[in-house]
């Protein structure tokens, strides 16, 4: 099936496909284990991060858990096609990864703090994949919304590499980018393992520890 085939290389612009003017699905108003708002305004003085590494169906759960997170829900971002659909994303013909946005207060969390997270819940190394999930979807990609959060990141990613190069991993592949365009994925998948408490979603991590220091 067109569907169920994976893509490991990112689609040129003109072969992309096309989207839509604006969301063809609704999104829920509330986040089913914070009880804040997916949509609207930010509060004042809290920050945006997006994060992509794997299913994003267990990366929300594991950036809604921390102290200070405000908000999560999960997305598409870093491609061409605008309001895509899941099985659009899956076919590897919209140049989207799945996504985490994390709305957190940094004076509870900083974002070297989900940097760390980031970094140590995945393996960044493995390309356009976490384990058997293959995909230009599943590809390691930090998406910044300041420039401070884009120098913070390649330095975190310098860090890591270095204790990864220590155990033996390879060079890491993940992609740091300024944030364009997140948009929502559809209502199923938010706090999907909230809802889905034996769905699958498996981690794929190094093991190793990620330091700043």
């Amino acid at each position: 099936m067109f569907f169920s085939r994976h893509k490991t290389e990112l689609p040129e612009p003109d072969k992309a496909l096309p989207g839509r003017a604006s969301r063809p699905f609704s999104v829920p108003e509330t986040h089913v284990v914070l009880g804040t708002p997916l949509e609207g305004d930010i509060p004042h003085g809290f920050e945006v991060a997006v994060v992509g590494l794997g299913c994003f169906w267990g990366e929300e759960k594991t950036f809604w858990e921390p102290a200070g997170v405000w908000s999560t829900s999960v997305g598409y971002a870093a491609g061409v096609t605008p309001h895509p659909t899941y099985d659009e994303v899956c076919s590897g013909r919209t140049g989207h990864a799945e996504v985490v946005r994390i709305i957190f207060d940094p004076s509870k969390l900083s974002y070297d703090d989900l940097l760390k997270t980031f970094w140590e819940a995945h393996d960044p190394t493995q390309g356009m994949r976490q384990g058997n999930d293959i995909g230009t979807q599943y590809r390691s990609i930090l998406l910044t919304t300041t420039p401070e959060q884009q120098a913070k990141a390649e330095a975190s990613r310098d860090a890591y590499q270095q204790a990864l190069s220590k155990n033996g991993y390879g060079e890491i592949k993940t992609s740091i980018v300024p944030l364009e365009d997140y948009y929502y994925a559809e209502g199923f998948h938010q706090q999907y393992l909230a809802k889905n408490p034996h769905g699958y979603c498996p981690l794929h991590t190094t093991g190793v520890t990620y330091s700043s220091a």
